[in-house]
């Protein structure tokens, strides 16, 4: 959403982090073991009591022994959250050679990912695991919530409001009162179940330097290379005159700035988009018609 923009439907700005179990269960080894499990003493022991995640140094310890993640350090302001005591800047050595030489799973484990790591190497591998959990693709409000696909689209569904419609071809009207007293906006989104896939419709208006401007993309609800395998077309037109444009859905790995900011969609200047909708240039009235399709291999 562009800088002090406005959402035209109602939000639900409450959203929490759900930790959701994946069914997802394949996944390919990155330079650790397939299915083994690390020891469970020595992982509990490395859990950090705050936020129950695997401790990397460095790692922090209070008077009294007990010990907590650096990241949590921050949230608990420097206070031990088991006695109180205040944490200072005591590291805990013993542990952190640890948690250096033992093996540990996957922090995505709870989405499917059964491989277990180095220290290290584990940390390289969870930057780009593909069984890492996607960021909610709402563009209206800035979302924290993250989880796998199915449970994405639940929280769209449920917290968002979001319009879900089946099917590979579309005809979308946006419709807005006195166009050219809107500077920066972003539509609710719309997603569409295609091929056994979730494509998400965008459309915004912004300024692209001094000029007014809508634009409309698609993004996928999966990972870059199963978005490359399909192709989309956007159409927009009125008073005899028509635009099309065709493209590749992004994957919503990719951020919904980081889209709109490369131009990657049907971009339509507010005058044109006033010429399309007829009538005295008061209103918009802009139909946006796509169609989805899976390239051939």
């Amino acid at each position: 959403m562009a800088p002090g923009g406005n959402v035209y439907e109602d939000v639900t700005e409450s959203c929490t982090d759900y930790g959701v179990k994946s069914s997802l269960r394949s996944c390919g080894s990155a330079g650790g073991r397939l299915g083994m499990t690390s020891n469970s003493g020595v992982h509990e022991l490395l859990k950090c009591p705050v936020c129950v995640t695997v401790m990397y140094p460095p790692i922090h310890q209070c008077p009294n022994g007990h010990t907590i993640c650096v990241v949590c350090k921050t949230k608990v302001q420097n206070v031990c959250p088991m006695c109180r005591e205040e944490l200072g800047n005591i590291r805990c050595l013993a542990l952190e050679k640890v948690a250096e030489s033992i093996e540990l799973p996957c922090k995505y484990s709870c989405y499917g990912c059964q491989d277990i790591l180095p220290y290290h190497s584990r940390i390289r591998h969870e930057k780009n695991c593909k069984h890492r959990g996607y960021n909610c693709p709402y563009a209206g409000v800035e979302c924290p919530v993250t989880g796998n696909i199915p449970f994405i689209v639940a929280h769209l569904k449920a917290d968002h409001n979001v319009d879900m419609h089946d099917g590979c071809s579309f005809n979308h009207r946006y419709v807005k009162p006195n166009p050219h007293e809107i500077e920066n906006a972003t539509w609710m989104l719309t997603v569409f179940n295609c091929f056994g896939y979730q494509f998400c419709l965008h459309f915004e208006a912004f300024h692209l330097g001094t000029t007014p401007v809508y634009m409309a993309f698609l993004r996928f609800m999966g990972d870059e290379n199963d978005a490359n395998k399909f192709s989309y077309s956007l159409e927009v037109g009125g008073n005899g005159r028509k635009m099309k444009w065709q493209g590749i859905p992004r994957s919503i790995r990719d951020s919904h700035k980081t889209v709109r900011d490369s131009l990657d969609g049907l971009i339509i200047t507010r005058n044109v988009a006033l010429f399309f909708s007829g009538g005295d240039g008061q209103e918009l009235k802009l139909k946006v018609s796509g169609r989805i399709w899976k390239e051939q291999c």
